[in-house]
Parts: C-alpha cells; structure tokens; sequence
C-alpha cells in the first residue's frame, strides 16, 4: 500500500505543486526526487508507475511540476535551466522537513529533466554521492535549444540568453553514481547523447540501451525495463548509504 500526499512548494511569486508517494509504514525512508522534461508533467504514466515501484521497494517518490507546468504557477517559456535548478533546489529543501524521510536522497530526470538532475548532483560534489538515473537526457543542448527556439515548443528568450552565455550548454563531467538509461530509437535526443553521458561519468556508472525505446518510452515493455533497472540502481546505491543526521 502507498500513500500519496499532495504539496505546494513555495517559490517567490508562486508555487510547485508536488506529489509524495511514501510506503504505508512508520519508518523514516531514503526519497527520489523526479524530474520530468519539457512540455511534459509529474503526472505522466512513467511517474505514475514509478509512484507505485518505488514506494514498494522502501523508497519514497516525489513526483513535482516545474514551473509553468501542469499544476505549478508559472509560464514554461520563461523558464531556464538556472530556474528549473531553482526548482528542485526548493523541492528537497522541503523533503529535507519532511518527518518521513531520512535524509537520503536520489535524483531521477528524463529527457531535460535529466539534464537539469544532472547539473544539481555536480553541485554536491564533496557531498555523500547522490546517485542519479537519467532517461534519454542529452549531454548537450545544442540540438535542443535550436529545435525547440526555431519551432517554439516551450523555451523562450530567458533560456536563449542564458544558453548564449555556454554555462549550462553541456551536462557535467566526472559524476559518480550515475545510470544512463536511454532508447536506441529516440527521435528527439539520439543515443548519441546516452554514450557522450557514460563516457564522461566516473564509476559507479552504467549504461542500459532499451532495444527499440523511443524518447518518452512509450511502449509499456520499455517503460517497465526502464523502472525495473531504476528501482535496482537506487537499492544498490541510495538504500545502503548513510542516512543524513
């Protein structure tokens, strides 16, 4: 059984509506914080089902909307990469309050929420590792920011200066801890991306290639395989660490 309780996050001028998936019992648990990408919500199925593996493995889930995004304040095309970093900056100073988790935490992001968990985690460097899954996240937002600017498919002119100024247009090096889960036939971020991200993490890394997944692994097999080694990185890497005092 889990429970699922919903938050608001306070940000200056707003808000991020978040959900918490916690396993129906007493103790005090390591959480997941997921990142989804752009033009997309916490409430997609691959959350939805993370919302229930994860919490049956020992894990809590927080599942949140960045802003400008399904039920958080906000307009997406004023969004940065600096404010999504704000963003998830603000979701695990509240879990850090949180009476039912211990302190430990592990990131999750697909597609440009992987980016962005990516830039948060080289931030704790120093730190106890924060292990990290990305799920078809580019190494670079080049392709991204041309395509998406061009069509005008959610960023805007506060991403294109910043992305102008080359400080968040390439996805860290030397990260530890991290699993690389990426489609071979992803449409919008090529496995290109997946192999540039391992070659540049230090070990403990993998990289799992999901045979035929598309970008939003929409075939409910590649979901699942997706899940499935998810669930497996944080057991080996986010349970067995020491919880923050």
């Amino acid at each position: 059984m889990t429970v699922v309780e919903k938050h608001r996050v306070a940000l200056p001028g707003g808000a991020l509506a978040l959900a918490l998936h916690l396993p129906d019992a007493p103790a005090r648990v390591p959480g997941v914080v997921a990142c989804h990408g752009l033009n997309a919500s916490k409430d997609s199925d691959k959350y939805l089902l993370l919302g229930e593996v994860l919490p049956a493995a020992g894990f809590a889930l927080a599942r949140f909307d960045f802003r400008g995004c399904g039920e958080s304040s906000g307009v997406e095309e004023d969004s940065t990469i600096v404010s999504r970093m704000e963003d998830v900056e603000a979701v695990l100073a509240f879990l850090s309050q949180h009476p039912r988790l211990d302190g430990r935490v592990g990131l999750l992001g697909s597609s440009l929420g992987g980016f962005v968990a990516l830039q948060i985690a080289a931030r704790r460097r120093g730190l106890p590792p924060q292990p990290v899954v990305t799920w078809n996240a580019p190494a670079s937002l080049t392709e991204l920011a041309n395509d998406d600017l061009r069509e005008n498919r959610g960023l805007g002119v506060p991403f294109a200066l910043e992305y102008a100024t080359g400080r968040y247009a390439l996805a860290p090096t030397g990260l530890t801890h991290h699993l690389i889960v990426h489609g071979d036939a992803d449409e919008v971020v090529d496995l290109e991306h997946g192999l540039a991200l391992h070659e540049r993490a230090l070990e403990p890394c993998d990289l799992v290639i999901i045979q035929g997944g598309d970008h939003r692994l929409t075939d409910p097999a590649h979901r699942a395989h997706a899940v499935a080694v998810t669930r497996e990185w944080f057991v080996r890497h986010l349970a067995g660490t020491i919880a923050a005092r």
